[in-house]
């Protein structure tokens, strides 16, 4: 069965720059807006920024120790194929993207292995994006 898109609204305290990072950083294709916010084809997906102040966990993320890394919460992102993962990589870096955790292998060697990379949008957002190479890991314990 396919998936159903979803749509996910956050916090953004500065508009103007979310909307460049979004469309210009990640290139993707904008939909409908207002002054107050902006729809964005997120990887078939439906993200919209809104304007809004800033929230406590923007201003002071909390992490939460995984592999080693200090994960920040609350995030969202979306699991890519491999290919996209690495192409969105290079795209991220190419831009002087400053990640919070660098791209790479997960769990290597173990259940769950998996490509990852995590960043912060200008409002301090948290996003991580991942692949799998085999897409079967997503759920495994």
């Amino acid at each position: 069965m396919p998936l159903s898109p979803f749509h996910l609204a956050i916090p953004v305290h500065d508009l103007p720059a979310a909307r460049r990072f979004y469309g210009e950083v990640f290139g993707l294709e904008e939909g409908r807006s207002s002054a107050q916010w902006v729809d964005f084809n997120f990887f078939g997906h439906q993200l919209v920024i809104h304007e809004h102040p800033i929230t406590p966990s923007q201003a002071d993320a909390h992490t939460n120790p995984v592999d080693g890394h200090d994960v920040p919460v609350p995030h969202f992102g979306v699991v890519l194929e491999w290919s996209q993962w690495e192409a969105l990589a290079e795209r991220l870096k190419s831009f002087g993207t400053a990640f919070v955790i660098e791209p790479y292998i997960r769990f290597k060697g173990q259940v769950g292995e998996q490509a990852t990379m995590f960043l912060l949008d200008p409002c301090g957002n948290a996003l991580e994006f991942k692949a799998f190479k085999d897409m079967g890991q997503l759920f495994a314990k």
